[in-house]
């Protein structure tokens, strides 16, 4: 019998698996990736070489969470691994479910089994409702679970909603995440250079570092976006890494690059910082139309550079 041959790479996505995360459910909202090959991997970093390797067309990553921010590997990643794009953003609510293997009481329960993330968004009720608990770090929520059944030194796991329908585990208390409005958002990463048309409902990554580690840089940084108009959604400092006090910025702006004031305020990046890295534009999850003053249209830069031509060719006014 002769191995089956393997999946075409257009045809596998990957994710933080296993099956039943919270990255697995942002996949699930991507219409193209639906009858396709999923594959579940590790971490950030097995998901961008998958892309990077060619064996899959594209990666779903979490990159922000409306509690404990930008997703610093994630960040860190998209920084330091060249050839990658954002093809679109996608939000999933986030709460969690204590479980245990069956027949375990919540008073039995000494030690719990929880990603970091997770662990960090029902510490609060896990203090107060385990006050003596010990914690035993995971690799995802639903592998937390799974570890139950695996000879962890875990009584219990913090979990996904979900998890009963992948695993045979009691449910001890449901709803134990600390904010009932946290929201994680993720992004679908690919080498397709394909840009998505723009909406008026968009977003444009970007990872910007400082020309100089001098006062007002930041600001100049600033200026390139609120004189063009351009409002940011995020913007997030992380270590360049190869001495202190040396930073790049993760930014998110309101708009898409073929919109011209998102297009004059790259122009200006890029001539005054030294790396100036383009993530992509794509839908807004929320598709709110973006707002902006009418004097940042398109035609008032387009007017602008029609009349700087004139004055350089010696045409008539």
């Amino acid at each position: 019998m002769t191995d089956a041959a393997p999946t075409p790479p257009e045809e596998t996505y990957s994710y933080l698996g296993p099956a039943g995360t919270f990255t697995e459910a942002a996949l699930k909202q991507v219409a193209a990736a639906s009858g396709k090959h999923w594959r579940g991997v590790n971490n950030v970093g097995e998901a961008l070489a998958d892309v990077t390797s060619g064996r899959s067309t594209a990666a779903m990553i979490a990159i922000e969470n409306s509690v404990d921010g930008g997703v610093s590997a994630t960040q860190d990643a998209l920084a330091t691994v060249p050839g990658l794009r954002i093809l679109g953003e996608y939000l999933v609510p986030v709460n969690f479910v204590l479980v245990a293997r069956p027949g375990t009481a919540l008073a039995d329960v000494r030690v719990v089994n929880a990603h970091p993330v997770a662990y960090a968004q029902s510490r609060g009720w896990l203090e107060r409702e385990l006050p003596n608990h010990g914690h035993i770090p995971a690799t995802s929520n639903v592998s937390a679970a799974a570890s139950l059944f695996e000879g962890s030194q875990a009584d219990a796991a913090v979990a996904p909603p979900g998890i009963t329908d992948h695993l045979d585990v009691d449910v001890l208390a449901r709803d134990i995440g600390d904010n009932p409005n946290a929201v994680t958002r993720f992004v679908l990463v690919s080498r397709s250079r394909e840009l998505p048309e723009p909406t008026g409902a968009d977003k444009t990554s970007l990872i910007v570092e400082l020309p100089d580690d001098e006062p007002g840089a930041l600001l100049a940084m600033l200026e390139q976006f609120s004189t063009r108009g351009v409002n940011l959604s995020l913007i997030q400092s992380r270590p360049i890494g190869d001495a202190l006090g040396r930073y790049r910025f993760v930014v998110d702006v309101d708009g898409h690059i073929a919109d011209e004031r998102v297009a004059d305020a790259l122009l200006g990046l890029r001539r005054t910082s030294p790396n100036v890295i383009f993530l992509g534009s794509y839908p807004r999850a929320d598709e709110q139309t973006v707002a902006y003053h009418s004097k940042y249209d398109d035609g008032i830069f387009i007017e602008a550079r029609d009349w700087l031509r004139g004055l350089l060719s010696g045409e008539p006014d």
